[in-house]
């Protein structure tokens, strides 16, 4: 073995890798602390900190009704919608209905407000007609006026059948006194309930253009994908800006292929596409080349948050229906700080039991699963607090549940490691060796274990809904921290300690004394003949060796123990 790859260089290894996690998790957290808005105290969920109530009413004409299949549509995505950036624990519920009560934990922002009201019904339209916003023309007097409303007379549909989308045959006299009337201040929105195989008017999402657009030609419906992102130029450079990718559905690409072949080369304001979000253009790009992969972007004036919430919106649909928010009012806990506590205190029981069950079992060798512990304790509170800054988790009384579960399936690992490592001391191996052979066994053993605990807390993630996630959260981080904590941590720690002299000759107090564990055992119904050891310990051993053995183990022995009698009788 060359010096690169001894033990003791491993473990140095090993261990400068989890000090480095560990700063690093932590420089993260105190820099979110400092210039990012986080906090070292874990967010709470509603059942333990209380939140913002909002409910929302259905907009529907009188002689018109709410079916139940609308309201438990707009429920799943205002849920989809309110998770997305994480396990925020939010309750979203029907009431009376007509009514959606929507529960989130903490002080709801204008973009959380704005990612559970928005109907986000996104479509694609050719730009007619693009221009200044104002709807004002300077008369006779000198005087600024508005221009007025379209005359009921002015002839509305086309004098010739429109050949396309782009066809300058939709801006009838009507549609024209309507564009120079529009006001994108006291109108902005209005175009939302527009046919859509009819032209608008529509304005800039910042009222700085004002369009006549054409009917829609791709629907919202086929983005198959959203995801908010950095943009990129043709060469892969970073633009600084943020912006939202979307990818279309069979249908959707083709459509949006005839589009830009159509648009491309075209001159302007007719080589543009607008981008009409509720009623309002947040994007009217030049086409500039014919997109057949079915794959677009958005770019605006987007900062991380709204590109965010603009690609959840789109990416779990528009609501069936348009609500408005009726009430908003500040929640208390439904549980609140006494079943924390009181989880907080089961916690802390059930790791005091494993501590003294440690160090009962495994004596001076059980610090070792109590210093894992700490680490892996350190590790899940820093994951925890940072995913609260950045995305948003938030932990209930079910994701404590889990990592109070968690304690149970960490130190499982340990017995595990450590019981492999008495087996080949019992068969008669020296400590450095023991470890070495005890880690290859008992790796396949942890990780076929961690495997199984990991996909159960994915099933449970993704088929569960409300705290039940929290839970399955919690749950399949510390099972990776277990994991890493066993590698970087564990088997390193004991590669070391096996070169001490404590350890190494078998200290009583060490839990690892071969002639405590009964050493003369070999395995496979075979026992060493001790050189010089006294009677009274040989049968001892012998006994500790003769329980430890299996079943076939023990019939093996008695066959050869009757074998070898029958050939001393024949001798005789």
């Amino acid at each position: 073995m060359s010096p690169r790859s001894t033990p003791t260089r491993q473990a140095t290894r090993s261990l400068s890798w989890l000090g480095f996690i560990v700063f690093a998790l932590l420089a993260v957290l105190i820099g979110g602390v400092l210039w990012g808005g986080a906090t070292f105290i874990p967010k709470l969920a509603l059942d333990l900190e209380g939140g913002t109530q909002i409910i929302l009413e259905a907009e529907v004409s009188d002689d018109s009704d709410v079916s139940q299949e609308q309201l438990d549509q707009a429920v799943s995505i205002i849920r989809q919608r309110v998770n997305a950036s994480g396990v925020t624990e939010a309750q979203v519920t029907t009431e009376g209905g007509r009514n959606i009560v929507v529960a989130i934990p903490g002080v709801a922002d204008q973009e959380t407000r704005d990612r559970v009201t928005s109907t986000a019904k996104l479509s694609f339209r050719p730009v007619l007609v693009a221009g200044e916003p104002s709807n004002e023309f300077v008369g006779e007097d000198g005087e600024s006026t508005p221009y007025p409303s379209p005359d009921a007379s002015v002839p509305s549909e086309p004098t010739a059948s429109p050949t396309d989308a782009s066809d300058d045959s939709w801006i009838t006299p009507h549609l024209q006194q309507e564009y120079q009337a529009f006001d994108c201040d006291a109108e902005r929105g209005e175009a939302a309930s527009a046919p859509e195989d009819e032209p608008i008017v529509a304005c800039e999402s910042d009222g700085t253009v004002k369009y006549i657009l054409g009917p829609v030609e791709v629907e919202g419906a086929h983005i198959s994908d959203a995801s908010a992102g950095m943009g990129q130029t043709q060469t892969g450079a970073t633009t600084g800006q943020w912006v939202v990718n979307l990818e279309f559905d069979g249908t959707g690409s083709k459509a949006f292929a005839d589009v830009t072949s159509r648009l491309t080369g075209a001159e302007s304001p007719k080589n543009q596409f607008a981008i009409v979000l509720d009623g309002e253009v947040i994007s009217a790009p030049r086409s500039q080349a014919v997109i057949s992969d079915g794959k677009a972007q958005i770019s605006g004036n987007f900062t991380e948050e709204t590109s965010k919430a603009l690609a959840d919106q789109l990416k779990y649909g528009a609501l069936p229906i348009n609500f408005t928010e009726l009430s908003s009012n500040q929640i208390s806990a439904t549980l609140g700080s006494a079943q924390l506590e009181i989880g907080l205190i089961t916690g802390l029981i059930g790791l005091l039991l494993v501590v003294v069950y440690t160090l009962f079992q495994y004596r001076l060798l059980g610090f070792v699963t109590i210093f894992s512990l700490v680490i892996a304790a350190v590790l899940t509170y820093l994951v925890i607090a940072i995913l609260g800054w950045r995305e948003g988790y938030r932990l209930s009384l079910a994701g404590i549940a889990g990592l109070i579960v968690a304690i149970g399936f960490t130190v499982d690992s340990f017995i595990v490691y450590f019981e492999r490592i008495r087996d080949e001391l019992r068969d008669g191996r020296g400590l450095e060796s023991a470890v070495e052979a005890g880690w290859k066994r008992a790796a396949r053993t942890i990780y076929s274990a961690k495997g199984i605990n990991l996909l159960a807390a994915v099933v449970l993630y993704v088929l569960a809904v409300g705290n039940v996630r929290g839970f399955a959260f919690t749950l399949g981080v510390t099972t990776i921290i277990d994991v890493l904590v066993v590698v970087i941590f564990t088997h390193p720690m004991l590669q070391l300690l096996a070169k001490t002299r404590f350890f190494s000759s078998g200290h009583p107090l060490s839990g690892l004394d071969p002639d405590a564990l009964g050493a003369v055992y070999r395995g496979r119904a075979q026992f060493r003949t001790p050189v010089s050891a006294k009677r009274s310990k040989i049968a001892s051993s012998s006994k500790e060796a003769q329980k430890r053995q299996t079943i076939a183990e023990r019939k093996k022995a008695e066959m050869a123990s009757s074998g070898s009698a029958k050939n001393d009788e024949k001798d005789s």
